[in-house]
């Protein structure tokens, strides 16, 4: 699909293979640092908050400036924290908090690396293109986090529990690198798009992407469901490790394992995902994913055993994957491309943004007992995805959508 998109995937595999390292040691580490799950879950809600604290104002730089170059210094900013962790993990300094804010961190460059990613999109291909690059995106970032990234970090962990660190810390530096590499001659300039009547000031452009957010009826309401339902999934999973090892007897070096497998069911979703939509209509795809996942994130509270949990997660990674992809082409084909920065930046204020609050909770809950996040978490995702159904399969159609 041209010179830009395999630049732009090559980046995403190599980040991918870091973010894969990264998922599986963070949490081993957390665990090793405090049995605290109000802290623990801090670690997510960190990854999450910059969401909600810098998702506009970063949209809005991104309608503004060269994305490659976003995309490769978020990532040099990310080798460069992880970096510092490893080397304060490598003199036993390392603390919870310290790991805590290098989240944060992480998390704010995760905030501009996506929007730019997902801007790029259709900057760079045709909307035809536009399912089978987020597909292929999604694939890749299953296979590569999930059965390379996450069981390599158990082995590097093994070895030594600063070598995964240091790892993901000269992966992004690669991937920062291939960003930069992308031809600048297959780019639309997004900043001369617009006619020099209609620019605004850095601030209206904020205010103009909650604005459009707000008033555009079947968007709002598509964002607010999402974020609600995300809530609740980042409060089902918030100690969901501490759940595996605790409750369910998990050994810690296969806890790569289980993300590996859970990337199996990932990855068949993500290869199916534009065929099901052909088939069966978006509409359908998209509430068939939304309400099985969050009711199998409530069955995942009732596993006895760690085999029935990792096989009702590798199905919950099916559903979602499916989900993922057929709503970012919703918008990326609904979303005029020199304001998406913005409205996806908003979108994600309200959807990611509100996560922490859930994984917050869910840590309290788990005061109770490590079950109680996903009984809680799943019912109430469950509830507001069967009363969402009809809404649901009213916005598969793009026509539907611009309507406002």
């Amino acid at each position: 699909m041209g010179k830009a998109f395999n630049r732009l995937w090559s980046a995403s595999l190599v980040s991918n293979l870091s973010d894969g390292v990264l998922l599986a040691a963070a949490p081993l580490l957390a665990i090793t640092l405090t049995d605290n799950t109000v802290l623990i879950s801090f670690l997510g809600a960190m990854v999450m908050l910059p969401w909600l604290l810098f998702a506009i104002p970063i949209g809005a730089l991104v309608d503004r400036l060269d994305r490659r170059y976003i995309l490769a210094g978020t990532n040099l900013l990310r080798s460069a924290v992880v970096g510092a962790l490893a080397f304060t993990i490598a003199a036993d300094l390392v603390t919870i908090y310290l790991l805590i804010l290098a989240a944060f961190i992480i998390g704010t460059c995760e905030v501009a690396s996506d929007t730019t990613a997902q801007s790029l999109i259709p900057q760079i291909l045709e909307e035809k293109h536009f399912e089978k690059a987020n597909s292929r995106l999604q694939i890749s970032e299953t296979v590569v986090q999930g059965f390379i990234g996450a069981p390599l970090s158990g082995f590097l962990y093994a070895l030594a529990i600063y070598i995964p660190f240091f790892f993901n810390s000269v992966g992004y530096i690669v991937s920062a690198i291939l960003a930069l590499s992308m031809p600048i001659h297959f780019l639309q300039d997004v900043r001369n798009e617009k006619k020099e009547s209609e620019k605004k000031h850095f601030v209206a452009d904020m205010r103009f992407g909650i604005t459009y957010l707000f008033n555009h009826k079947l968007l709002r309401r598509l964002v607010l469901t999402t974020s609600f339902i995300g809530v609740c999934y980042s409060m089902g999973t918030a100690t969901i490790v501490l759940f595996m090892v605790r409750d369910l007897d998990l050994p810690e070096p296969l806890f790569g394992l289980v993300l590996t497998i859970q990337g199996v069911g990932g990855l068949i979703g993500a290869v199916i995902a534009p065929h099901a939509s052909k088939r069966f209509g978006r509409a359908r795809v998209m509430t068939f994913g939304i309400f099985s996942s969050s009711f199998l994130l409530l069955l995942q509270g009732f596993s006895p055993n760690i085999y029935l949990f990792v096989g009702l997660s590798a199905f919950m990674a099916f559903t979602i994957s499916q989900w993922n992809i057929l709503l970012m082409s919703t918008y990326q084909s609904v979303i005029p491309n020199e304001i998406y920065g913005r409205i996806h930046g908003t979108r994600r204020t309200l959807v990611w943004g509100m996560m922490p609050i859930g994984s917050v909770l869910g840590g309290v809950l788990a005061t109770t007992g490590l079950r109680t996040p996903l009984y809680v978490g799943g019912a109430l995702a469950t509830t507001i995805a069967l009363f969402s159904i009809k809404f649901m399969l009213s916005i598969g159609s793009t026509s539907n959508l611009e309507s406002k």
